[in-house]
């Protein structure tokens, strides 16, 4: 063991979800905390910080405030840290700039003493003598270079390693391809202007980040040598759910009603809600039109294709600086050949496996019917009962709580979840209805409305 005292709360990996728990830690006195990630300073999808892309989520989503709004680490305190409040509330912006929301959770982690940038988590163990999880890490140089070990201790840990770049099956040989810039939307910005320098690209995905993607890309391309293909699986290019009772979805209530159904319904439910959280923001696609009927001002169409319902069969190159794309349309079953120059894989993400890092727990963790690790109310990996510490889960709860998951939104009242049980006590009192949607039916409680009362007339003034 080390002479180091153990911590109460040990959270691995900082990414907006646990920053988001770490800011709501740092005023309790009780916590010990300490935080770690082997990047060397905060960092969030830099490669998709494009100049007027929007967080999806309002200002108020922040890191912080749908939990405590007192909380000295709020948006608005940022702004007024910043002298910036005033010109902000005359901007009247309720989506704020990506670029805006970074830089706010750049200065949050920039203050607080619990977060340790470059230091790699490579394994956990649980040690039964002293009830303490021994977490074994990496610190790394400026260069992201293994300098020297480390190892702390905790009595309990959460996991917010994040996500990772998707690539389906069809599409991996592209990455093999060194002479062709095969670049996924997570790393667009980085090798813009390589692709940009490419006679024909090709955008592969209809979800937001292809849709920023090809507008960008669309916005920096001379009229009439456009040369851009956008394509992608869904059935057409098809707005976000944006509407006020449909955003009720991204409510506690919703949480709490999805985690309490069988697991055969929620797998079912989450491909089937893909338009609540990966779909294309209204704005965006009106962008795109504007940009497209501006070039035809003149008379000619742009050099643009956009189709819909179109999924890649097989990938591979074609000669030097060439790869080759066979495509099948979802609905017609046709089939066709796209040669191109650059592909931008827009493709998603999912979220990093577990397995590795948590490999000497296999044994005590308990998992579901395919095998995914269970997820309770309080956002705790389901373990024996000889493991006594809690390991929490930020962002890898999908398939037990459903679409508000990866939504910034829910980011503070899931991380006041974590802290309220954590302590024992409501340290951040929850709220007992956050929706004014009832989801589900309630077999105890009859829902029957009140009996309806006989009108009773009223004489009028002559008796008649």
């Amino acid at each position: 063991m080390s002479n180091t005292p153990p911590h109460d709360l040990v959270g691995i990996g900082i990414g907006p979800f646990n920053l988001s728990l770490a800011a709501l830690a740092h005023p309790l006195p009780e916590l010990n905390t300490a935080f770690y990630d082997q990047h060397p300073h905060f960092t969030w999808h830099p490669g998709l910080l494009l100049d007027d892309a929007t967080v999806q989520v309002p200002f108020l989503a922040d890191l912080v405030t749908l939990a405590d709004p007192t909380s000295p680490w709020t948006f608005l305190n940022h702004l007024k840290n910043r002298e910036r409040l005033y010109p902000f509330y005359f901007a009247e912006q309720f989506h704020i700039r990506r670029t805006e929301y970074d830089t706010y959770c750049r200065w949050v982690a920039d203050h607080l003493p619990a977060l340790h940038f470059g230091h790699r988590a490579d394994t956990v163990h649980w040690n039964p003598r002293h009830a303490l999880f021994q977490i074994d890490l990496t610190r790394l140089d400026p260069d992201g270079q293994p300098a020297s070990a480390d190892r702390v201790h905790a009595r309990h840990l959460v996991l917010g390693i994040g996500t990772e770049p998707q690539v389906p099956e069809p599409l991996r040989p592209l990455t093999d391809a060194p002479d062709v810039p095969v670049i996924h939307s997570d790393d667009y910005l980085t090798h813009r202007d390589t692709l940009l320098a490419a006679g024909h690209i090709t955008v592969v995905g209809t979800g937001q980040s292809g849709a920023e993607v090809f507008l960008d890309l669309l916005r920096h391309r001379p009229a009439g040598r456009e040369r851009l293909h956008w394509i992608g699986r869904t059935g057409a290019f098809a707005p976000m759910e944006y509407s006020k009772l449909g955003l009720e979805h991204f409510t506690p209530d919703h949480t709490r009603y999805f985690h309490a159904l069988p697991e055969p319904v929620r797998d079912r439910l989450v491909p089937a809600q893909w338009q609540l959280h990966k779909a294309i923001d209204t704005g965006t696609i009106a962008a795109i039109h504007d940009e497209l009927y501006r070039r035809t001002l003149h008379g000619d169409w742009p050099d643009t294709v956009l189709t819909p319902a179109v999924h890649v069969r097989t990938a591979g190159r074609l000669g030097p600086g060439r790869i080759e794309l066979h495509l099948e349309h979802t609905v017609q079953h046709t089939r066709t050949r796209l040669t191109t120059d650059a592909v931008v894989l827009a493709t998603g993400h999912h979220p990093r496996p577990l397995d590795h890092l948590l490999a000497p727990l296999d044994p005590h963790l308990r998992r579901d019917h395919a095998g995914r690790p269970r997820v309770d109310t309080h956002f705790r990996l389901d373990l024996d009962p000889t493991v006594t510490g809690n390991i929490y889960v930020q962002n890898a709860e999908l398939h037990t709580h459903g679409v508000g998951t990866p939504d910034l939104g829910l980011a503070a009242w899931r991380s006041a979840t974590i802290l309220n049980h954590l302590t024992g006590r409501p340290t951040y009192p929850q709220p007992t209805r956050t929706a004014f949607t009832t989801f589900g039916l309630h077999p105890r409680t009859p829902q029957i409305p009140p009996a309806r009362q006989a009108v009773r007339l009223t004489p009028l003034a002559d008796g008649t």
